[in-house]
């Protein structure tokens, strides 16, 4: 079966991201992925910013990403790009630490003037990261996410049709498809 991971890049407790992650990583299960939503906020700060990658939490989160077929990497913008929290853990991969592997940037943010950082700050880090192949990203904003829960999201109609197109588009690039067992 396939393996996904969700990074969820937001240092926030009250962040739309989070919840948005968790609820992508929640519908991309119930279409028969593997998939676990890594929330980058439950990781031990000292040893992210140590670059500590033997500290037992931090292997495990690598070792996820490494046995992934596919990574969602969402974000919120701030000052118009992705948090230092996900750059502090991007930074522990190894230099092919996203090789052969299919990643969906997405990104919330405020404003629509923040559209761009996609593909002008996260798609670089990732492609340097030797992605087999970043798709198209998606940015949604803030005023069209309701968070509800730990893993769930009301969403606009418009951010609904962004993410599930982003999500199709993520899906059909990846090298395999899901394993989908009958209910």
């Amino acid at each position: 079966m396939p393996s996904l991971v969700v990074i969820s890049g937001s240092p926030s407790r009250t962040s739309r991201t989070a919840p948005l992650a968790g609820h992508l990583a929640h519908r991309l299960s119930l279409r028969g992925f593997d998939v676990e939503h890594l929330d980058l906020r439950s990781l031990p700060p000292d040893a992210l910013l140590e670059a500590d990658v033997r500290h037992p939490e931090v292997r495990r989160a690598l070792d996820s990403i490494a046995a992934a077929e596919g990574v969602v990497v969402a974000t919120p913008v701030y000052k118009a790009s992705y948090t230092g929290l996900l750059k502090a853990f991007l930074d522990l991969l190894p230099q092919d630490g996203l090789a052969g592997k299919t990643v969906l940037p997405l990104a919330t943010g405020g404003t629509i003037a923040h559209l761009l950082s996609i593909d002008y700050a996260l798609r670089p880090v990732l492609t340097a990261l030797t992605a087999r192949h970043v798709v198209g990203g998606v940015f949604l904003l803030d005023r069209w996410i309701d968070a509800l829960g730990r893993d769930t999201v009301d969403l606009t109609p418009e951010a609904e049709e962004r993410l599930l197109e982003a999500v199709d588009a993520f899906l059909g690039s990846l090298p395999s498809g899901p394993v989908l067992t009958a209910a």
